[in-house]
């Protein structure tokens, strides 16, 4: 069994990568598992860029094949943001209720259908000798007037998914974890992980 690193210290999204490999030889361990200090700062202008760029610096400073993913939620209205600084959006402490507020003063009076947004994902797979491979994922939905539910973490509880009227939040773990924007990328890349090269 081989050590799959996934370039993360958030353990929702841990959990999430295990529950979608969880069939796959690999044992998933965090950056707090190998206790490897270093901040890759994400200078990318898009999400494929920034996961280009963690996914061969955690490799090469590990000695791992490594995961390392960026995602984040556009919104239409609002120009496409917050985009690749979702993570980041009104400052890297503040809290998500605070984001929410501003999203919802910015989006004030706008009817449901000029609402649309997407959820993004960008998944690196990265071996240290600098062989990547690339996947991703797209989720469309509708921003909520107010936050709804208490599973998911992020933008989770204010990203409607209109086929099924619930946001990502009221969706139980397992049912995000089929049509997320992380679970489409994380499908592409289990194919990938299945016939990668063995070492």
């Amino acid at each position: 069994m081989r050590t799959l690193l996934v370039a993360t210290t958030n353990l929702h999204k841990l959990d999430e990568y295990r529950a979608i490999f969880a069939d796959l030889p690999f044992q998933l361990l965090s950056l707090n598992d190998i206790q490897l200090d270093l901040d890759v700062e994400e200078t990318g202008t898009t999400f494929e860029e920034n996961a280009r760029l963690k996914a061969l610096a955690y490799a090469s400073a590990s000695g791992l094949l490594t995961l390392a993913d960026d995602s984040g939620l556009e919104i239409d209205a609002l120009g496409g943001e917050p985009g690749v600084y979702s993570a980041r959006f009104a400052g890297v402490d503040t809290p998500y209720p605070e984001r929410f507020r501003l999203i919802f003063a910015r989006m004030q009076g706008l009817a449901l259908e000029q609402r649309s947004a997407r959820f993004q994902c960008v998944i690196a797979l990265a071996e240290p000798d600098g062989l990547l491979r690339i996947a991703s994922g797209t989720i469309e939905g509708l921003i909520t007037e107010a936050p709804r539910g208490v599973h998911g973490f992020g933008y989770d509880p204010i990203f409607l998914v209109p086929e099924l009227g619930k946001t990502n939040a009221e969706l139980a773990p397992e049912q995000k974890n089929q049509i997320s924007h992380r679970a489409h990328a994380a499908q592409q890349a289990r194919l990938l992980l299945a016939h990668w090269p063995q070492a």
